[in-house]
């Protein structure tokens, strides 16, 4: 199998920061690469990230494939745009409060409310260093901006950004994912299985029994960050023991 051409990702990082080239000869361009990416947007939201072709988002403009060649080099690019123009607005935090905790939860419940809104983002973004626009750059640095008062390093710091995106992406597959007549199913044939072979499994007999898998009584999102940034509190509080006088010593 032929290797697929390597992209130029200089190309992206034009298109995502409005720096490509513009023609200076021949009639003035009818569309630009926002207006594209919102058109895909639109359909992605409708049918999915699969559905989206260059084919198919020309045609909301009228336009031949080979027409949108012109502004966006390909799908890869186009997606890249997409995720950019569903980030293009810097979250402002300061409405949750001061503090460091309250606005990180305010960051959290805002990029939930974006992966809701758009289920196709998880298929389109992946958890690896990507080209990125000054849109998703500004969530990132929001998120950043909010823990700088605290003693936590630049290095610490990035770890809880991970850690809270990645709680709101499994909570976004967990959505993509969810099947109610599966999950029925599902629940039938695991209660079966284990009335057979309960004694195999008796932790597991026992906290379904127990409630274990029932609907959760609190909001995934609010149980997930009260974990996460109850450890994050326990390590500035250390970090600000260590850095006082005489800080630091165990007992």
């Amino acid at each position: 199998m032929a290797k697929e051409k390597a992209r130029d990702l200089r190309t992206s990082v034009a298109l995502l920061w409005g720096e490509q080239d513009q023609p200076t000869r021949g009639p003035k361009p009818s569309l630009t690469p926002r207006r594209i990416a919102e058109a895909a947007v639109a359909l992605a939201d409708a049918e999915g990230l699969d559905a989206v072709s260059m084919n198919k988002v020309a045609a909301e403009f009228g336009v031949s494939a080979m027409a949108l060649y012109r502004y966006v080099p390909g799908k890869a690019e186009l997606v890249e745009l997409m995720v950019e123009a569903v980030s293009s607005e810097r979250p402002d935090l300061t409405a949750a409060g001061p503090g460091w905790r309250p606005r990180l939860e305010e960051w959290a419940r805002r990029s939930w409310a974006v992966y809701r809104a758009h289920p196709w983002l998880l298929a389109a973004t992946a958890m690896r260093r990507q080209v990125m626009g000054p849109g998703q750059l500004a969530w990132l640095d929001a998120a950043l901006a909010a823990m700088e008062p605290t003693a936590l390093t630049a290095a610490q710091r990035h770890q809880v950004f991970l850690l809270i995106v990645g709680l709101v992406r499994n909570l976004a597959q967990q959505r993509a994912d969810f099947d109610e007549e599966h999950n029925r199913e599902w629940n039938r044939l695991t209660g079966e299985l284990l009335d057979r072979h309960a004694d195999s499994f008796p932790a597991l007999t026992r906290a379904i029994a127990q409630g274990a898998f029932a609907p959760p009584p609190v909001d995934p999102l609010d149980f997930g960050l009260e974990r996460i940034l109850d450890g994050v509190q326990a390590l500035i509080d250390d970090a600000e023991a260590d850095s006082t006088p005489g800080g630091g010593a165990k007992t």
